[in-house]
């Protein structure tokens, strides 16, 4: 008989369970962060109409079994101390009293609830929204598409029992209780940020009662243990600790030890996403303001929807070419780019394809090629897409740093972009600044995978943990010639949206 002590000290695991817009990583950590066993599944992700994404919520369950599953045969499920979730932000689904959905979920990539942004802004007031969330007006936050939900669809509104976000739902099948933590419930829009609890004033506003929401707690906190149910369809080990861990972009930051000052976060993935720490809660319109997940503190973090969109836009759309059915595409581009001088012959790109976040707010923004000549080729198109999102992040940190006034000095590149030798390079010669690498590329499994670790009581801090967990394996250092010329560029660049703004005019709603 093995006793509970020895069981214990055989508790040398953590999960990550990361469940993402496409699909659900498992990944099991060791106390230095070292992975033991991994697996991915995919997620299925509809489009009904044009700029609706809805997923079935219980294909977010069935990824997350099978993932777990995978786990649990390659490392013995008694060996796991407990497991957190990093989850796609501002994704929720609504369920009946029976616990059923009431409809599909909508992903945070759906854009239907445009109108009701302005119209439902206006019954709180903009700035007291932005005050309240951390968020600028704009249709990211869930907050409108439920307002959507309730002007469209007022009989399936009538039968919501529970909201869930993605966290919440998994935590739900795993332990039986509708928990989540703080730094997944704040991108819904729904949050007060320093009360650090659900705001009456925007329930009030939809209709909702509180009995609606799931209970929330902080990051690193235990919120249940995994149900004898759960245990039978995962392979986990009944009683595993389940601790709250928080929306994928924090996770990410808290993955690559993004809670060192002068340290921020660069995920160059669908969206670019960047992220500075700090420990006193800021609102600007030059961020939106994300709860940490950690202990204590907040990302000021800045967004552009396109960016490697923006690659996959060019192959299909311009190029008509499917990387799936030609993978080599992207190694032909990267040489092309690279013959290419810096500034792309004078070509540049604003990346506003999906409109602009930070920091002008404009869901009608629109991108733009200026500087084309007869003698471009499909090199410098490329090559100026990848510096144009660079320079509006050196855009984006600029305003970031005066905004919070503080500097970033190092930037930790993840998400499949930074897999692009040449771009990274690029944002480094742009942006002015050391371009890291880290040693784990799954940042935001990591980040949960550390909450795991704080809520095991392996370490004493967050800090503590992502010490110890996380690391830098590669530096990119700026070239001092393709700097100067893009520093010359960058003042171009800034003036491009103020004027194509004024020269087309207000935008039509």
């Amino acid at each position: 008989m093995v006793k509970s002590s020895d069981r214990k000290n055989r508790k040398s695991l953590v999960i990550g369970l990361d469940c993402s817009t496409t699909g659900t990583k498992a990944i099991a950590f060791d106390k230095n962060g070292r992975i033991a066993a991994t697996a991915h599944t995919l997620t299925p992700l509809f489009s009904p109409k044009p700029g609706y994404y809805e997923q079935d919520a219980q294909d977010w369950w069935t990824s997350a079994q099978k993932a777990l599953r995978t786990i649990t045969s390659k490392v013995e499920s008694e060996r796991i101390a407990a497991l957190a979730i990093s989850n796609q932000r501002e994704t929720f689904v609504p369920l009946k009293e029976s616990g059923h959905p009431v409809r599909p979920a909508i992903v945070w990539l759906d854009e239907r609830c445009k109108q009701e942004v302005e119209s439902f802004s206006k019954i709180i007031g903009k700035e007291r929204i932005h005050r309240i969330t951390g968020k600028p007006v704009d249709y990211a936050p869930a907050v409108y598409r439920l307002d959507w939900m309730k002007k469209h669809e007022p009989g399936l509104f009538q039968k919501i029992r529970k909201i869930c976000d993605v966290h919440t739902y998994l935590a739900w099948k795993l332990t039986g209780h509708f928990r989540t933590s703080w730094a997944s419930a704040d991108p819904l829009g729904l949050f007060d940020m320093r009360r650090r609890k659900w705001s009456p004033q925007i329930m009030r506003a939809l209709g909702l009662g509180e009995n609606q929401l799931p209970e929330v707690h902080c990051p690193g906190s235990a919120i249940g243990k995994v149900t004898k149910w759960a245990s039978k369809l995962t392979g986990l080990f009944p009683e595993t600790l389940i601790v709250a861990g928080g929306g994928d972009g924090q996770a990410a930051g808290l993955g690559v030890n993004a809670l060192i000052p002068e340290r921020a976060y660069l995920n160059l993935g669908t969206a670019v996403v960047a992220g500075m720490y700090g420990l006193r809660y800021k609102t600007s319109k030059a961020f939106r303001t994300m709860s940490s997940c950690s202990e204590s503190g907040y990302y000021f973090e800045c967004s552009l929807r396109a960016g490697t969109f923006a690659i996959d836009w060019f192959f299909k759309r311009i190029l008509k070419i499917d990387p799936l059915r030609k993978p080599d595409i992207y190694e032909q581009l990267e040489r092309e780019a690279r013959q290419a001088a810096a500034g792309s012959e004078g070509l540049l790109h604003l990346p506003y394809l999906c409109g602009s976040m930070n920091p002008y707010w404009d869901m009608d923004a629109r991108g733009a090629f200026i500087g084309l000549s007869a003698s471009h080729q499909r090199g410098h198109l490329y090559r100026s897409i990848l510096e144009g999102i660079a320079f509006e992040q050196l855009f984006a940190i600029q305003s970031v740093e005066k905004a919070v006034g503080r500097k970033v000095l190092s930037l930790v590149a993840i998400g499949g972009g930074a897999a692009s030798d040449l771009w990274c390079q690029i944002f480094a010669d742009v942006t002015g600044r050391n371009i890291c690498l880290p040693k784990n590329t799954e940042a935001s499994a990591l980040g949960a995978a550390i909450a795991a670790a704080v809520g095991a009581g392996w370490y004493g801090s967050f800090q503590e943990a992502a010490n110890a967990m996380t690391g830098i394996r590669k530096q990119i250092k700026p070239d001092s010639n393709n700097q100067r010329k893009y520093q010359e560029l960058f003042p171009k660049y800034c003036r491009l949206y103020p004027c194509l703004k004024s020269a087309t005019g207000p935008s039509q709603h």
